[in-house]
């Protein structure tokens, strides 16, 4: 019994330690950064551009469904990286644009679904912006309750399963579109929460290394 008390044990913290783990991180900083945010009043955040892989296809998978539930991802971490940021407008030397208010741009000038073939200062240009934030994040699931994890990510529900997560955020200067700005983070952690509450996680793995974030 007690060698069963100690394997039990030592299962769990190694399963804590990984789901904990931080991997790779890199960060590009363009050499005129600073002299250009320095003029920036408002930026816009665009919609996450998000996938969802399996590392093992659930039964009765749906590649449609799939790309539903890609485009609500991408949509509610739009939501959760605004909240936080609005949360913490004071911290940061810019305003953020109303995400609302971004969509409905998009979407007037037809642009919405393919945000991919447009230029960011054309995006910048539309939105009345200084620069814009792009973000893409890579998902993917572990062993064969992966469909559930999704959910936990839809609507708020945790499984405690360890995932995979691959985020990029970038910043676009949108005088010429230039890239200002860039952050690359591996993560492999248990996913227990809102998109809301994953972007308070992934920002505080960005971190000081945000460029808006006040001295």
């Amino acid at each position: 019994m007690k060698q069963k008390i100690l394997t039990a044990i030592f299962l769990f913290t190694s399963v804590m330690a990984f789901s904990q783990f931080d991997g790779v991180k890199q960060v590009f900083e363009s050499p005129n950064l600073k002299q250009e945010i320095a003029t920036h009043k408002t930026v816009a955040i665009l919609p996450f551009k998000a996938t969802i892989s399996f590392k093992r296809l659930p039964k009765n998978f749906n590649e449609v469904a799939n790309k539903e539930d890609e485009k609500n991802l991408g949509m509610n971490m739009q939501s959760g990286l605004y909240t936080y940021l609005l949360r913490k407008s004071s911290d940061y030397t810019v305003a953020i644009q109303d995400i609302d208010r971004t969509n409905a741009l998009l979407k007037k000038n037809g642009i919405f679904e393919i945000l991919d073939e447009q230029s960011s200062d054309e995006i910048a240009k539309i939105l009345g912006v200084d620069a814009i934030i792009k973000c893409s994040y890579a998902y993917e699931k572990t062993g064969s309750e992966g469909a559930a994890i999704v959910k936990s990510l839809l609507i708020g529900f945790g499984t405690g399963k360890v995932a995979t997560g691959e985020l990029t955020m970038q910043i676009n200067n949108a005088k010429d579109g230039g890239l200002l700005w860039r952050f690359y983070k591996q993560m492999n952690e248990d996913v227990m929460s809102s998109p809301s509450a994953m972007m308070e996680r992934m920002m505080r793995k960005v971190g000081r290394n945000f460029p808006y974030e006040k001295d």
